[in-house]
């Protein structure tokens, strides 16, 4: 695995997030919150237009949605 985070727009985090079983429950102001009902799992994704998520917001989102980094990139 390698250590350093992939640069990534919060559209391409929703993508991955929907791929995974993630619907959209609901958003306030710029954060959308998705949530996936089998395991009552919940990701909250700033959507901040034309701008990349940070490194360590990144690693939180991925693991919330119980995934690795490799799989998070393999969804890219």
């Amino acid at each position: 695995m390698s250590p350093h985070m992939p640069v990534v727009r919060p559209e391409e985090a929703v993508r991955v997030a929907r791929a995974l079983g993630f619907v959209l429950d609901r958003q306030k102001g710029s954060h959308a919150i998705y949530y996936r009902d089998k395991d009552k799992a919940r990701v909250v994704i700033p959507m901040h237009s034309g701008k990349t998520l940070k490194p360590k917001t990144l690693a939180g989102i991925v693991q919330d949605m119980g995934i690795t980094l490799d799989e998070f990139r393999a969804l890219l």
